[in-house]
């Protein structure tokens, strides 16, 4: 490739700015995953746990909400593959919950309490969706992140061309 006037190769804008815009679909994903989360928890706090420590349902969702606008700040304001990372365990975990709870009848299970839940309304449609994009977008986020680290440390067997 041909290097231009600054020294830069040419394209290296268009990642930055893909990388921005998939990092605000990430951040849009999570708010609305934070916001659903915190809107419904009161409603889910009368579903509890058995035995002496307790969680109700309400408390995992204010959980994820809290977690989701961490990742949301986090992913926002610093550009590293770790707040990829962790956009992307958020939304996974939170989507694989729903799933599971949603076709699974899996029971109290120690402190947490059932939350088999076979309906789907649309705060639960919203969130799901949500969560599947930044999931996606996470993983999108991250790729692009090893590859831009395999490229400026050089792929193991591959020579450097002068820039």
């Amino acid at each position: 490739m041909r290097a231009t006037r600054r020294g830069r190769l040419p394209g290296r804008g268009a990642m930055n700015t893909r990388r921005l815009w998939l990092r605000l679909v990430v951040a849009g994903g999570l708010a609305v995953d934070a916001y659903v989360h915190w809107n419904l928890a009161p409603d889910f706090d009368s579903f509890i746990g058995a035995g002496p420590h307790h969680v109700s349902q309400g408390q995992l969702f204010r959980v994820e909400a809290v977690l989701a606008a961490i990742a949301l700040l986090l992913v926002l304001f610093v550009d590293h593959l770790l707040t990829a990372v962790l956009a992307l365990v958020t939304a996974a975990g939170g989507l694989a919950a729903v799933l599971l709870y949603r076709y699974v009848d899996v029971g109290a299970f120690g402190p947490l309490p059932d939350m088999y839940d076979p309906t789907w309304y649309p705060e639960k449609t919203i969130s799901v969706i949500a969560e599947g994009v930044v999931v996606l977008a996470a993983l999108a986020l991250i790729a692009g992140n090893l590859r831009d680290r395999r490229e400026q440390h050089g792929a193991p067997g591959h020579a450097h061309l002068p820039v």
